[in-house]
Order: C-alpha cells, then sequence, then structure tokens
C-alpha cells in the first residue's frame, strides 16, 4: 500500500485526542466497553455511532470529541485486546519456561491466554471484524505477529532447535488452531468449555512434541 494511503488511513482510524486527564481517560474506556457490549447485542453491522452514543447518554458530537467514527473505536477496541494479549505472552515469558515439562508449558501459556479471551466481551465480532474489515486488517496482521514472535521465543527456551522460517511456520499453526478453538471456549456451557479446552492442550502439546528437540 503506498505511503500516502497509509497515512491517510491511520488518521480516519485515530482518536480525535489523546486522553490525558484522567476524566478523559475513563469517559474513552467507558466508550470501548460500551462497544464491546452493543458489539456483542447487535453485531457489527447494527452496531452505529448513535447507538453507542445513547448507550452512553451522550450526545453524537460529544461521541465525535473522542473518535471520529465507528472503525476508530473498532480499532482502538482491537488495541487494547492486542495489547492485554501482549501482556499475557510477557508473563507466559517470564515463567522458567527452560525447566517446564511441554505439557506445563502449554497448560500455562493456553490458560493465560484464555484469561484475555474471557475479558474481552464481544471477541468473536471483533476478531471477524479486524479480520474483515480492511482499515482494521493491518491490526489482525499486527496480532498475529506478536504472537507468533512470543510463540517463537517460548518454544527455543522449551529446546526447538528448527531454523525460525520453520519455528514460524509451527507457531503460526497454533495460533490458528488456539485463536479458532479458544473462541469456542469461551462461547461453551463450563463443563464443556472445560473439555474443549483439555482437548485444545492435548492438540498443541501433540503438534509441538513432534518438533520439540
Amino acid at each position: 500500500m503506498p505511503l500516502e494511503r497509509q497515512e491517510e488511513r491511520k488518521t480516519k482510524l485515530a482518536p480525535r485526542r489523546q486522553p490525558i486527564q484522567e476524566r478523559a481517560k475513563q469517559k474513552t474506556q467507558q466508550i470501548l466497553d460500551a462497544t464491546a457490549r452493543l458489539l456483542d447485542d447487535v453485531g457489527f453491522d447494527d452496531l452505529t455511532t448513535i447507538l453507542i452514543a445513547k448507550d452512553l447518554g451522550i450526545s453524537v458530537g460529544a461521541l465525535y470529541h473522542y473518535f471520529p467514527n465507528k472503525h476508530a473505536i473498532l480499532y482502538a477496541l482491537g488495541e487494547r485486546w492486542l495489547n492485554r494479549m501482549t501482556e499475557a505472552l510477557e508473563a507466559t515469558e517470564r515463567l522458567d519456561i527452560e525447566s517446564m515439562s511441554l505439557e506445563s508449558f502449554v497448560s500455562c501459556q493456553l490458560d493465560l491466554m484464555l484469561d484475555v479471551y474471557r475479558e474481552q466481551r464481544a471477541i468473536l465480532p471483533l476478531a471477524q471484524a479486524l479480520w474483515a474489515i480492511p482499515e482494521l486488517r493491518e491490526l489482525d496482521a499486527q496480532h498475529d505477529d506478536v504472537v507468533i514472535r512470543h510463540f517463537m521465543n517460548m518454544y527455543k527456551r522449551q529446546g526447538f532447535t528448527q531454523s525460525d522460517d520453520e519455528l514460524g511456520r509451527i507457531a503460526r499453526l497454533q495460533l490458528e488452531t488456539s485463536h479458532a478453538l479458544l473462541l469456542s471456549v469461551v462461547d461453551q456451557s463450563e463443563e464443556r468449555s472445560e473439555k474443549s479446552l483439555q482437548d485444545l492442550k492435548a492438540l498443541c502439546c501433540h503438534l509441538l512434541n513432534r518438533h520439540q528437540s
């Protein structure tokens, strides 16, 4: 994509202003929380800035004071999701991965990731929006790059000796498998959710065990 178009897209998705005062930060979080709740209730197609403003009890003009359009709000919601996922992956990397069994490592890794999926309301429609909407697709790619990079570092600490290209391929497989099934896990009843989580852990262990030195 030409640099001019990239800059134009970033401008359209950027908040009207960066919140500095605590009150502005709180209002921004309220907007994101309301958007997530409405996205879960009505879906992306029926989500509008009018609906978001009404839910918050403010005018559309007041909402535009923070974000210029619906896509900008969704982009900020996606950034919040990406930041939380990065924190979860960094928390995993602070563990003593070198001394952990593959099963313990995978279990801790997926448990921390699952916490992020469970706390993000409307994760399925948000994930679909990040993938389907051209203005948001860059953020979806950033998410994949961050997860894959952290997975590769963890694999190396677990004793994997493949090339970075091969480790990236394995990490992509685990990411795609984990993402698809974690979306199901958070949408199931407690008993089914636990069974599905254990099956996911077994799948990831089988995949990684095939390649571990």
